[in-house]
Parts: C-alpha cells; structure tokens; sequence
C-alpha cells in the first residue's frame, strides 16, 4: 500500500509557524495586521464549505479575514466596483473573490480587476504569466499548485530530474503546477483529456497530478508502480446521503491507485489543507510586502545644478521642471483613494492616511532653512523627510514680503501655484467667513421685520403638516434651558427665546475677509440700501488669513473636530434685558453644517514637493499675529504616519515642521497651543537666526522693507553682532524652558565672515543650544544644510525626549490674568501686565462664560521681544500694556492684544 500523504498535518504545521512569526511582528510592530477580504457571489454550498474552513484557518493563524457576501443578482459592474474598494484599502493585504461565479458574470474580467499586489489567489495574468517565463518571479503563486509543491517537498520527493506528468491543464491548477515542476527541474508533460494514449503517458510519470474534474478518471493500472501520485480532483455527485445532498469523488480511482503508488494523498485531508494554507501564507507574504514598502518607500530625486550668482526665486523655480504629484504621492505609498489631484503638481491627502527667532521686517529665512532641512535629509542622507509649511496669503505675495515657498535652491515647487491659489483652500476661508458674516446681518434684519410666529414660521417650516427641529437647534434649545423636541409644545415666551437672538450690534466681533491687502476695507459702513431698512453699521474686512475660520483648519484633528470647533465659534453676544447678555455662536444661527460643508476639502492637506523632488506638505496659514501661526496638526500628523515614526524610532522618518513668526511668538503658541491639542511631542528645536538680523539687534540702522539695506549689515562688526547675540541668547533661554534639544542654524548669506559665524556658533553654545550651524541652503539646497541635518540626525537620535521632559509653560487651570503675565514674562522678559478697563471687564466676562482654561494667543509685533517693535536686542524694565482680549472659542484660545494690530495690511507704493 501506498503511504500517505498527510496534507492536513503539513498544513497544520505551516499555520503554527504563520501565527508564530505574525505574534513576533505585531509585538514589534502593534500596526502589523494582516488581513484578507473574501467576496462570496451567490449561496453555492460548496462556496459556503471552502469558507468556512478559510474562516477558520484565518482565525487560528492571527489574519484578520473579512467576508463580504453579495447576492447572486449582483451585476458585474457593482462586483467590480467592490473590488476597486477592497484594492483602494490600504489596509486590506490579500483579496479572494471565491469561484465559481454565476454565469451573468465573467471570471475572467473579475480576477483581472484584483490588484495584482493583492490577487493571494494567484490568478491575475500578471502572476500566471510572471510564473511562465523563465527569469520572472511572481508575486504570488497559486494555492493549491503552491501547496502542491510544498507536499512533495516536505515529503521529501525529489523533483530535480524526474519525469513529471499533469492531467488537466486548468490556469488554476494545471498549468501552472506543470510551470512549477519544471521550475524545480523535473521534466513536465502536460496532458488533458484530449490526449491520445493517455494512459501510457501516465505511465511514464515519476511524479502524477491529477486536476481533470472527471471522477475516478484515472485508474491504478495506468500508473507506474512507486509512483508519488497527487490528487486534486474534486467532483459532486448528486444522490441521498446522511449529512448532505451531495457526495464527492475524486479524480484517481483511489483503491486501485494506492496500491501501485509510493505516495499518495488522501481524501479528503490531502490537497484540500494545503490550499487553505498557502492561502494564508500568500496574505502573511503580502502583508510583510506592503509592510516593507511602506517603511523604505524610495523617492525619486531631482537633480538641482546651482548657479552663481543665484538668480530670481522664481527663475530658480522655474527652471526646475517637477515630477509629477501622483509619482510622489505612489512613492510615499499612498493609495489612489487617498488623494485628489489638482492638476499635474498638487494633490489633497485625505485623513484617510490616519486610519493610517526674532525676524527683521524682510523675514529671516525660516520657511527657507525649513525646505533646507528636508531637501538635507531626504536628498543627500537618504532619510524618509516631510516639510510641513503653512499656505501663504496672497496679500503678501503682492506686497512687500513676497510668498512663502522659500528661497533660492530651497523652495517649493511650483512656486507660482503654491503662492497663489493652490487648491482653493483660502478662497474656501474667504467663503465660509463671509457666509456666516452675512447670515449675523441677515439674522438681525429678519428679527426686526418679522413677528415671533413668522419667525417660527421659517425656522421650523411644517412639512406635510409637521413640524421639526434640526438637530442643531436641539442644541439650541439645551442651551436655553428648553427641554422640548416638538416645536408646536413650545409657549410664546419660549418661542421668542428660540427665536430671537437678539444681537447686539456692537458686541459683533465677526467681520468680513478677503484675501488681498486693502487698507481701504479696514473699516466700512454697510446697509446703505433702501431694501435695508435703515439697518446700517460699521464694520470691516480682515484679511482672509485672519479669520478663526483658518485658525480653526489648522487646529482641527478631524472633519468632525471641525465641525463641532466652526459651531461653537462666538460672533456676538446678545442685549442685556435684565437676564444677562448670552454668547451667541455660529450654531446659534444654525450656519456651522454649512461653514463645513463649504470647508470639507479644505481639511486635506496639500501635497507638493520640494526643488529636489522630496515631499511637502502646504496646509492651512492662520494669521501668525493674531493667531498661533502654524501649520495644521493635519498635515503633521499624516506626515508622521507616513514617516513611520509610529513603530521603529531607528527605521522611521523625519518630519519638519515651521512654526510662524520669531521664536517669542511662532514657538510659544506652537508648543502652549498647537502641542496641546495635537498631543504630539517634537524632539527637537531649531532656531533660525542670521548675522544681519542678530546686529539689527545689537544696534544696527532700521531695515525698511523694499529698500536696500545699510551697508553695516554687508560688512564684518563683531562689536555690533556680539550685542546682538544678546537676544539668540535669549531665544534660547525661552526654547530650553519647555525642555528639548536645540540646534541654531545660521541662515548664511554670501556677506557673512567666518569670524561672525563662529561668533554666533560661540555665543549659542555657551547659552545652552546642543548645536549651531551655518547653512547655506538658499545658495546651494539640500547639499548646502548638510551639515545641519547631520546635526539634527545626532541630537535627535542621542538626547531622546522622554515623558516629563517636556513641559509647558503654563497650567490651564490657572486665571486668564496669571497665563498672560507668565508669558509675558518668561517669554518676552518683561517685569509685568497692565490690564486697561476693557482688558479686565473682558476678562470677567470670558471668566463667567466658562472659558477661563482656554490656553492664550498673545497678539503682539514680531519685530521686537517686547510688545514694542522699536525696543531691539533683549529688552528690560517694561510693562506689557494689554488693551483688549477677544476670544476665538471655536478655536480654542483667547488672545489679549498688546498695542495696536492691523488685521487689513496695505499694499506698498
């Protein structure tokens, strides 16, 4: 008798192992998952059987398995669409459709639709015809021929130089098994039904796979005798049996079959096992593919030739020619659902991904050093790097300052595209505010030309007879202390609470926006018309980086996040008639739904790349003044996901991200404000200071924008810069306050000695900073910050910032009063506050309304440590005067104001 092949056992032995190395990874790596999806068409028992069994074997080996189940209708285009889903899932390793299909539907057209990456059955004719040619490696055998092999090699069969006969030559079973046993040297004949003197061909064979799908085809005295015989055939036989209607014979007449063989496989318990097995081993194989990819995704640089002198930003940018966005977004290992092209260099990043110093008036080269750093660590050390930088204002780019893309050979590209509009997200902004602008005017008309009823009338519109509340007014009426659901419950006296806001027209802090410096909006008077009413007020335009609604973008941690922070923004507050005035909120005039839906695709970050082809990411640019300044916790958040930073410290990326403004400002509301909603820790500080900004500060003449400067700033003053480095000490007094590693890199300009350089390198170090390093990346890109990445992979890497390290300066449960002279003086060194009238009346009215823990935004210069931009280097025996304190509540932090802030800027002669 023939000895059996126990294909169970082996496959028993291969599912122990699998769930072996998958517990070893996913305590290494907690996002290691793999997981399998399964189609099932129709309710075939057969279908039901096989499964179950994959079901089971799944759950065993630690593989996620989801089983979708369609109905036997299903049209071939709704099938096909459901595997696009299932192949957009990142998340998703392997995907089976289970066959056979019903008949309306074509096989064929369906496995060719499965992502060749995720086709673990191994019937893609990519995979089929990877395994026919000599020299190709395909990315996945298929199962049972995979388990076929497997067999005969734990069996110890030898292969390499027998005769090996196939009957039947299926894509599925029989071709490619004849492919794999030639692969291993046997020499293979390939028979099927129609071949002539089949049973003398059979005799030949050292080795016999049967697949024909007829039962008990092949009988013992066809076979040679100590032949190893494999039988796949799997035939139903309809009659009336015990436990189903069905019986299942076999290809090989196995009683005449095992006594001729060496080896044999049984049924069932031998091929069967084996091809659930290898099932399981091909997800674990395409989970362990997708899981490298991801974390040595290759980007594909662009080769940068400087010139001397530099020329234009522009014809710096211009010259570059940039690789498409979709090649990036591949490279970075992002899926085609998880981003939006916006023509050929921008793309939307959808959240999806998370499922997976002190400047002069010209501005120090912050963006510039940032763009420098990721082109330093991405394109000359090979490390996984993300820029993250904040969308400019087109008000700027058409005055003065310029745009925001960076510099010379460290820029974004395309420069024109990211300085202007880039994928409508301010415009997106602009539209939002200004529709909630007009609804506070349009609410406040209606109110005073309509009755009680009439306004009921419209808010809660019968329809069919019945009336609703939506289900922000249920909010509403919590709010007022109402408890109904019906409006046709409520009492006259409830319903002119609900429907009367009762604005106050000059508690109204929400104004207008527009995304272009003109002084002449700054304060206007609107209601003019006759259709008006007489309803007239002065008011005025922001511009459009101004707006909460921005700060809101760049805060939010979700699209949800977003809504509940655009509902809760306060416009106004209501007439005091003896109960107390109440903060009315975009909510309160039911708008917040429509403020989201207008900035649903705002939220996604915007995806570009540096000059040397690395990856940034341009999301959201609130006011960095009046707001916190900085980029969106979005954009980080989905850059540290893709940097892998989540697993491995040692294999993951870099992300660098730019805070607004000097280190006093940027910095400060970066850590108190953006950190503690994000959650997330930096591991390190970099201060960007220049010889000229540092000897502005230590005496130097006034630096007029759009004028040249003074000479002294283009010639070596040791005296004057070492004043000046009065106030770097003192940044980095401040940065060490919240505890992490600083390095401070010198933004070198052709004009700068050695001898300064050094003397900035000296000063720093003696304040404390773990480095300081000139770079020039603005003259010669990535190759030019070098240095300075190196510095940031050493400090990073050796001064590891554990729990406790880093701090914040100050504790939320503190008073309002308390938070703002903390910061005043720890950050700005001044001796203390003066609170006006205004200031403390404010005070006590934020205090009452709950929203005393909110964290502060100081509005104050940027041109100076103090709140006076003519008091340079480190200013000493001042008092900070704060003249107000408005509150972005939707935001979430409120923001005193020092002196006197522009929020229109003007454009230049």
């Amino acid at each position: 008798m023939a000895k059996l092949i126990d294909g169970k056992a082996i496959a028993k032995n291969i599912q122990v192992q699998i769930k072996q190395e998958i517990c070893e990874l996913k305590q290494k790596y907690s996002s290691f998952k793999p997981y399998l999806a399964i189609i099932q068409v129709g309710e075939r028992e057969d279908s039901k059987v096989y499964i179950r069994q994959k079901e089971r074997a799944a759950k065993e080996a630690g593989i996620e398995l989801t089983l979708y189940k369609k109905a036997d209708s299903i049209t071939e285009d709704e099938l096909l669409t459901a595997i696009r889903e299932l192949n957009d899932n990142p998340t998703i390793h392997g995907i089976l459709v289970q066959l056979p299909l019903p008949s309306h539907i074509n096989e064929k057209i369906i496995t060719e639709s499965i992502n060749p990456k995720k086709d673990v059955d191994g019937f893609h004719a990519i995979n089929i015809g990877n395994l026919a040619k000599r020299n190709c490696i395909p990315l996945f055998l298929p199962c049972t021929p995979k388990g076929i092999l497997e067999l005969l090699k734990r069996s110890g069969i030898e292969i390499c130089g027998r005769k090996a006969v196939v009957v039947g030559r299926s894509d599925i079973v029989g071709f490619p098994v004849f492919a794999l046993l030639s692969s291993c040297d046997a020499t293979v004949t390939l028979c099927h039904s129609k071949t002539k003197n089949l049973p003398e061909l059979v005799k030949t064979a050292d080795i016999l796979v049967v697949a024909i799908g007829k039962a008990d085809f092949i009988k013992g005295d066809w076979i040679k005798p100590g032949a190893v015989v494999i039988d796949v055939g799997t035939n139903a036989i309809e009659g009336k049996y015990k436990f189903s209607s069905m019986k299942y014979i076999w290809d090989v007449e196995f009683s005449s079959a095992s006594t001729v063989a060496s080896y044999i496989t049984p049924v069932p318990g031998g091929v069967g096992p084996m091809t659930v097995a290898m099932l399981l081993q091909n997800t674990f194989e395409s989970t362990k593919r997708f899981w490298q990819e991801s974390r040595e995704k290759k980007i594909s640089l662009l080769s940068l030739k400087p010139l001397s002198p530099v020329p234009s930003d522009i014809d710096v940018a211009s010259a570059q020619i940039p690789k498409s966005i979709k090649t990036l977004a591949e490279e970075l290992g992002l899926a085609p659902n998880e981003f939006e092209l916006y023509g050929q260099y921008k793309a939307k990043v959808n959240l999806s991904v998370l499922e997976r110093i002190t400047p002069t008036p010209l501005g120090e080269g912050k963006s510039t050093t940032t763009i420098g750093i990721a082109q330093a660590l991405g394109a000359h050390l090979g490390k996984l790097t993300f820029a993250c930088v904040r969308q400019p204002s087109q008000g700027p780019t058409f005055g003065i300052k310029g745009g925001a893309a960076g510099g010379g050979y460290a820029q974004v590209i395309p420069m024109d595209e990211f300085n202007l509009h880039l994928t409508g997200d301010i415009h997106a902004v602009v539209a939002a505010n200004n529709l909630l602008a007009a609804a506070i005017d349009a609410r406040m008309f209606h109110e005073k030309t309509q009755s009680d009823k009439a306004l009921l009338n419209r808010l809660c519109p019968p329809k069919k007879g019945i009336r609703s509340f939506a289900p922000v007014m249920l909010k509403r009426l919590q709010k007022l202390g109402i408890d109904k659901t019906n409006p046709d419950d409520l009492i006259p006296k409830e319903i002119k609470k609900f429907v009367r806001l009762d604005i106050d027209p000059d508690t109204i802090t929400w104004q207008r926006v527009i995304d272009t410096n003109d002084r002449f909006l700054r304060k206007i008077t609107i209601g003019q018309n006759p259709t008006e009413k007489g309803q007239t007020r002065e008011t005025g335009f922001d511009i459009a980086v101004a707006s909460e609604c921005m700060a809101i973008l760049a805060l939010s941690t979700s699209l949800a996040d977003m809504r509940e922070r655009l509902g809760r923004m306060v416009v106004a507050s209501s007439f005091d008639r003896g109960e107390g005035s109440e903060s009315i909120t975009a909510d309160d005039l039911g708008i917040g739904g429509a403020l989201t839906v207008l900035m649903k695709d705002a939220i996604k970050p915007n995806l570009m790349q540096t000059l040397e082809g690395t990856p940034v990411f341009v999301h959201a640019g609130p006011f960095a003044n009046i707001a916190h300044g900085n980029s969106s916790i979005l954009a980080d958040k989905i850059a540290l996901k893709l940097a892998g930073t989540e697993e491995d410290e040692e294999e993951s990326g870099y992300v660098v991200t730019e805070s607004g403004f000097g280190a006093d400002i940027g910095m400060e509301k970066f850590f108190n404000i953006k950190c503690r909603v994000s959650g997330l820790t930096p591991d390190a500080v970099v201060l960007v200071a220049t010889v000229r900004a540092l000897k502005m500060h230590g005496g130097g003449p006034e630096v007029t924008p759009g004028k040249p400067l003074p000479e002294i700033y283009l010639k070596e003053n040791l005296e004057m810069l070492e004043k000046g480095c009065e106030n770097l000490v003192k940044h980095i007094q401040n940065a060490k306050k919240f505890g992490l590693p600083i390095i401070v890199a010198v933004n070198q300009f052709i004009t700068d000695s050695s001898a300064e350089l050094e003397l900035i390198r000296k000063k720093a170090i003696e304040a404390g900073a773990d480095d300081a390093v000139p770079s020039s990346h603005w003259e010669f890109g990535g190759k030019g910050a070098l240095e300075l990445a190196k510095s940031i992979v050493k400090v990073t890497s050796t001064a590891k910032i554990v729990k406790g390290d880093f701090k914040f300066l100050y504790d939320l449960d503190k008073s309002i009063e308390e938070k703002i002279e903390i910061i005043a003086k720890e950050m700005y060194g001044a001796d203390g506050i003066e609170l006006n009238d205004e200031a403390r009346e404010k005070i006590q009215r934020f205090t009452n309304q709950g929203f005393a823990k909110l964290p502060i935004c100081m509005a104050k210069t940027h041109l100076s440590l103090s709140h006076d931009p003519t008091l340079k280097g480190v200013p000493k025996g001042f008092i900070v005067p704060v003249r107000d304190i408005r509150a972005s509540v939707g935001a979430g932090f409120l923001y005193p104001l020092l002196g006197e802030m522009q929020t229109m800027p003007g454009l230049p002669t």
